[in-house]
Parts: C-alpha cells; sequence; structure tokens
C-alpha cells in the first residue's frame, strides 16, 4: 500500500503542473488585466498615480491617491513612464513564462504572495474566508449523511412500496429545485420576506455576538447557519439517498444474502451484519469527494444570497477584479485539496474493505 501512495502522491505533481498551465495560458488571452483594472479605476475616479508610482501597496495607493495633487489624470491623459511602474510593480515586466515559472516556485514553498488590490496576503485572506465556508460545507455533508443513509436504506428494503414512491417523489423534487431558487424560497418564507421572520436574513453572527454567552453563541451561530445550510444541503440529499438505495438494492439480491437468510438470522442482522458494510463501501469511501463538492461548488450563490463572505465570494471577487495572486493562489489551494481528498478517498475504500487491494490492482 505504500508504494500505492507514493505514486498517487508523484502523479499530483505534474497533476498540478498540468491546472496551473492550462489557467494561467488561458488568462493570459482575456482581456482587462490587473493593469488596465487600475488605469479604468483612476481614470474613471480622476485620481492621482503619485503613490502607485512610487511603489507602494497597488490597493492602498488607489485608495489614496488623488489627495495631494490637483492634477488628475483623467484630465492629462497616462504618461509612459506611470503605465511601466505598474507593470514592474505587478510583475508584468517579465516575460509570460518567467513569470509562471516564478509563481510555481513560490507556490513549491507554500508562498502565495499578496493580493494585487488588498493590503493581505493571498494566505491570510482565505483564512479569513474560510470559515464561512467550512460551516456551509461541513454541516451540509453532516446532515446529508445522517439523513440520506437511513432513509436511502429503508427504500432499499421497502422497495416498491407507497413509502418509495412518494419519498422518490419528494426527492426528485428536491434534486430538481436549483438551489439559489430554494435559498430565496427560504428567505422569503422564513426571513421576513413575505410571510415568517423566524430566521435572520444575512450574515454568520449577530451584532451583539461578543455580549452573547457561551450558549447564547452557541445558539445564534445555528440559528444564522439554518438556512444556508438547508439550501446547500437539498441537492446532496438527494443524490446522496438515491445513491444507497441503490447500493443496498445491488447487494441484497446476491447470494450471500440469501444464504445468511437461509441461516436463519434476522433482518436486522442481515442488512446491518452483511449488507451494510458492502453496500455502503461507495457511499462512505465518497465522502471526502461529496464534503468538497459542498464546500466550493455552489458556495457563491448561497454566500450571495445570505451575505455571507466566504470563499465563494472571494473568487468571484479576485476574477472580476482580475486579482490574479488570489486567483491562481486560491486555485493551487484548492486542486491540491482536491487531489489529496481523492486519495484519501481511495485510502478509505481499503480501510472500509481491506479485500481491495490497490497496490496489487497497479
Amino acid at each position: 500500500m505504500g508504494a500505492y501512495i507514493l505514486r498517487r502522491l508523484l502523479l499530483m505533481i505534474p497533476t498540478l503542473f498540468g491546472i496551473m498551465v492550462i489557467n494561467f495560458t488561458l488568462t493570459q488571452f482575456v482581456p482587462g488585466g490587473p493593469i488596465e483594472q487600475v488605469l479604468a479605476r483612476l481614470e474613471g475616479s480622476g485620481d492621482t498615480f503619485q503613490n502607485i508610482a512610487g511603489g507602494g501597496d497597488a490597493g492602498g495607493g488607489i485608495e489614496d491617491a488623488g489627495a495631494s495633487d490637483p492634477q488628475y489624470i483623467g484630465s492629462r491623459g497616462l504618461p509612459p513612464e506611470f503605465i511601466k511602474s505598474l507593470e514592474k510593480q505587478f510583475g508584468f515586466d517579465k516575460p509570460p513564462l518567467e513569470r509562471f515559472l516564478d509563481m510555481m516556485w513560490n507556490y513549491a514553498h507554500f508562498d502565495f504572495g499578496q493580493s494585487y488590490f488588498r493590503s493581505i496576503s493571498v494566505v491570510d485572506l482565505v483564512l479569513e474566508k474560510m470559515p464561512v465556508s467550512i460551516t456551509i460545507g461541513l454541516w451540509s455533508t453532516l446532515i446529508a449523511y445522517l439523513v440520506s443513509i437511513p432513509l436511502g436504506i429503508r427504500k432499499a428494503v421497502r422497495d416498491g412500496t407507497p413509502f418509495d414512491t412518494w419519498t422518490s417523489g419528494a426527492i426528485i423534487v428536491g434534486y430538481a429545485i436549483p438551489g439559489f431558487l430554494f435559498a430565496i424560497l427560504l428567505l422569503v418564507l422564513f426571513a421576513g420576506g413575505s410571510y415568517w421572520k423566524i430566521f435572520p436574513l444575512r450574515g454568520l453572527t449577530s451584532e451583539n455576538w461578543d455580549e452573547l454567552s457561551l450558549i447564547g453563541k452557541v445558539g445564534d451561530y445555528f440559528w444564522h447557519i439554518t438556512l444556508p445550510v438547508i439550501a446547500s444541503t437539498i441537492s446532496a440529499f438527494a443524490t446522496l439517498t438515491l445513491l444507497t438505495k441503490n447500493s443496498f438494492l445491488d447487494e441484497i439480491k446476491k447470494q450471500y444474502v440469501m444464504t445468511a437468510r437461509a441461516k436463519g438470522l434476522s433482518e436486522s442482522r442481515v442488512l446491518y451484519g452483511h449488507v451494510f458494510r458492502n453496500a455502503m463501501l461507495i457511499v462512505i469511501a465518497g465522502f471526502p469527494a461529496v464534503f468538497v463538492g459542498v464546500f466550493f461548488g455552489g458556495s457563491l450563490i448561497i454566500e450571495t444570497i445570505f451575505s455571507l463572505d466566504g470563499l465563494g465570494r472571494l473568487g468571484f471577487e479576485a476574477v472580476v477584479a482580475r486579482d490574479y495572486p488570489v486567483i491562481f493562489g486560491t486555485l493551487f489551494m484548492f486542486s491540491l485539496i482536491g487531489l489529496v481528498m481523492g486519495l484519501v478517498s481511495d485510502l478509505m475504500y481499503v480501510w472500509i474493505d481491506p479485500r481491495i487491494d490497490f497496490e496489487r490492482r497497479g
């Protein structure tokens, strides 16, 4: 098993490198880079370029420029020297290949640089936004598993009954409803839209969070995350339930189940002592992938609707502003996390069913 793990770890290097190459190459053909963003802001606001040209922080320069010089860029045009200073400050005075290799060398040392437009490092920025996304992803995944597995087992046992029929209808409806539409529906119904004002409209905590007791903070936390978690869980819940049901149905029809029943074992002993381990292999082993999917997928819309400042909004704002350090830094980190989770999924297969031997298979 050690040789298999080593091969997978080594395979992550060219995979991650290929992901970065493709995305870096695509950005070279996208109009409106970070320099164009800065120039558009300065021309639109009439700010001066004194602070930026002086080599200070790009974001701070944009915010502070214009306070000391009555002569505005918008009325005088943009000097070539100023544009060259911007290119040097952002590193665009180097050819693309050199910039890419420098970036990958820094990323290999987990140095992700600093945001172009914010006075904060990429790592600190991600850590600042991560609690929101972890909250939604973790609770959504746990709830999906806690509800879907028992429901899927019951549907498999009662396959073809009215219970199976109406629950399947409810699951299909839930799967068909887009997450953002369901989130809006929850806001309208339960957040003071047109009916009941039971849950807060936005945010992860209340304004008086620091004044609350420990129990009060816990209650306030769950009060705020209820609607976002429900909205992000709906699609994963439907998929996982049907996956559990189908997996159990496949196992129930196998010969070893008939043999166990012929020996006089109770139905619960057959299901949970023999079928469960084999049927849940694909479901439990897929937990890391499900978590990563809920963690990153659809978070932008959910975070926007509920005014949550998480990784989804961070990525969207970085793309709009062409904040390349944030874009490529988060892409590198999340791609690495995805690859590691793929390896963890394989290891969970082996842990659940020792008969699986990836090393011999390889």
